[in-house]
């Protein structure tokens, strides 16, 4: 006896498509609690790994362009200034071997000695390299990567004490930048038609 496959719809939830393609099915989405934030050289060198187990959520990075405006005859038109990225906020869970809170105290502490009243002549000797990676969900797969380098504290708070509440206390940092790249292709090497493009002027 026969029996027949009954028909998927799975493919039919896509969006339809030009030129006959179909619509396809979905892709399945990177999960927001999927993550995990490194860094480098913050607090103690090569300190860090107390912070990655208790963080709690992270930003990602968003770059804003000044714009110039160019005034001509009867129009205007726009062309693209100096960029600025955004800050981040790291939130982190305060354990009670208080590992994190000596880590970020020994960072605040590079960046300015508060009891000395001195600090570092450059920023090379305090700022720290940060990583946020979405991962699959595995042990050590990695979808997507943003490496933030010439990091340091903007903010760093140290939430309250209440007797009503019963949560966790948290330390949430808002961490300044240099720069923020991409990888996997993106804001990367200079793109190869670029260059070819550059040899022919």
């Amino acid at each position: 006896m026969t029996t027949s496959t009954p028909a998927s719809t799975l493919n039919k939830f896509g969006i339809p498509m030009p030129s006959g393609t179909g619509r396809g099915g979905l892709l399945m989405p990177k999960l927001k609690y999927r993550f995990r934030v490194r860094v480098n050289n913050f607090g103690p060198v090569n300190g860090g790994l107390e912070l990655t187990r208790q963080v709690m959520s992270v930003d990602k990075p968003k770059i804003e362009f000044e714009s110039t405006q160019l005034d001509a005859y009867n129009s205007r038109a726009w062309v693209q200034g100096k960029h600025t990225w955004s800050t981040i906020t790291i939130k982190l869970r305060d354990d009670i071997t208080n590992s994190v809170m000596t880590l970020v105290g020994h960072q605040i502490q590079k960046q300015l000695n508060n009891f000395e009243q001195t600090s570092f002549a450059a920023g090379q000797n305090y700022k720290f390299d940060t990583w946020i990676e979405t991962m699959d969900g595995g042990n050590d797969t990695v979808f997507e990567q943003w490496h933030l380098e010439g990091c340091w504290i903007m903010d760093a708070g140290f939430d309250n004490l209440d007797y009503s509440d019963s949560g966790v206390q948290t330390i949430d940092l808002t961490v300044r930048y240099d720069n923020a790249t991409l990888g996997g292709g993106l804001m990367t090497d200079t793109p190869q038609s670029l260059i070819d493009t550059a040899s022919l002027a």
